[in-house]
């Protein structure tokens, strides 16, 4: 087996610092069902002050936040609108239709990651018992490592207020986007009733994600975790974690995205590559898919971690990502195309 040097698979791969390890070892913990977790406590208000909402709700991951969100949202039998691409319409297993009876409609993505205003507005169904009743729209901002304007935001939630809809972010990289922006989260999350923020991404902590909104829709979340076995005992151990990425890892999310487009401009200097420059962390880089299987095999081969199928590739900057290894991984590219 090949020993990864290099690891751009995914911000996911982050592992906790010394000063993060340190401050889960010294974690205030107690029962975090009962509510009485001090450091669960801390996170939720943290992360609920920091968006200016009203609550907060600390889950294992990420797919389960969107799932609460949108079983928060909808009762059985209604619907929720998302792109096609969507990670909560393609990558949760399909979750809100197995466990909590929601339709999906898939909205087509347009060449910057956006859906169609008024594609949207078209697939509101009407107040008629043939049709499954829609009840939330779902964004996702970054979308595939694109920042989707604010100004796109706050038009799809003029159309959810005029049909009194929710409106759901996936804002699992939300602060990648602020940080690329130069905006700050709670301008950033305004137009929504709820938010999925995870933590174990670029910011770096081991486990977990949080979902911030409305207090009728955090309460009813916490009753679904519970039912999707995800109530958690001493879980400050954990949340002390997302506290200190929160303190130490958000600023320096900016590192990340210019080792990103120093890394696409490098591989941009090799035929045969296509590069699109990242917005954020994420960079992809097209290529003929015969070139792909021989290129990924050769990286693997020289500790290069990345993903990738059908002639594209996703390379991920993260904290775990130096100079050095963007360094390291050009000179592989290098030896494959000398």
């Amino acid at each position: 087996m090949n020993t990864i040097r290099y690891d751009f698979r995914s911000d996911t791969v982050t592992r906790p610092s010394a000063g993060m390890r340190q401050a889960m070892a010294e974690a205030e913990v107690g029962d975090d069902v009962f509510g009485d977790d001090p450091t669960v406590n801390r996170l939720e208000q943290r992360m609920a002050a920091l968006l200016g909402k009203d609550a907060a709700i600390f889950v294992p991951s990420g797919t389960q936040s969107n799932l609460l969100a949108l079983m928060s949202h909808c009762g059985r039998g209604d619907e929720f609108i998302a792109g096609q691409k969507a990670h909560l319409y393609v990558n949760e297993a399909g979750g809100a239709a197995v466990l909590g009876s929601i339709q999906p409609q898939p909205i087509a993505h347009q060449a910057d990651g956006t859906m169609d205003l008024g594609e949207i507005e078209a697939a509101i169904k009407p107040d008629d018992n043939h049709y499954a009743r829609t009840t939330v729209i779902a964004l996702e901002n970054t979308f595939g490592g694109k920042v989707l304007p604010v100004e796109y935001m706050l038009a799809v939630s003029e159309i959810a207020r005029r049909h009194e809809l929710g409106l759901h972010l996936d804002g699992a990289r939300a602060f990648n986007a602020c940080a690329a922006l130069g905006t700050d989260i709670k301008s950033f999350t305004a137009p929504f009733d709820s938010v999925s923020i995870c933590l174990s991404k670029g910011l770096g902590a081991p486990v977990g994600s949080v979902l911030i909104g409305r207090q009728d829709l955090i309460d009813t979340a916490r009753r679904h975790r519970k039912m999707l076995g995800g109530g958690l005992r001493q879980s400050g151990i954990l949340a002390a974690a997302g506290l200190y990425a929160l303190e130490h890892n958000v600023a320096r999310l900016a590192e990340d995205h210019a080792r990103a487009k120093r890394l696409a401009e490098g591989l941009a200097g090799f035929d045969g590559l296509t590069v699109t420059a990242p917005d954020t962390n994420i960079v992809f880089v097209g290529m003929e898919r015969g070139l792909e299987e021989r290129f990924t095999a050769f990286l693997a081969d020289k500790g290069v971690g990345i993903t990738g199928s059908y002639g594209k590739q996703r390379w991920v900057t993260h904290l775990d990502v130096d100079d050095a290894a963007v360094d390291g991984a050009l000179e592989a590219v290098r030896a494959f195309f000398g």
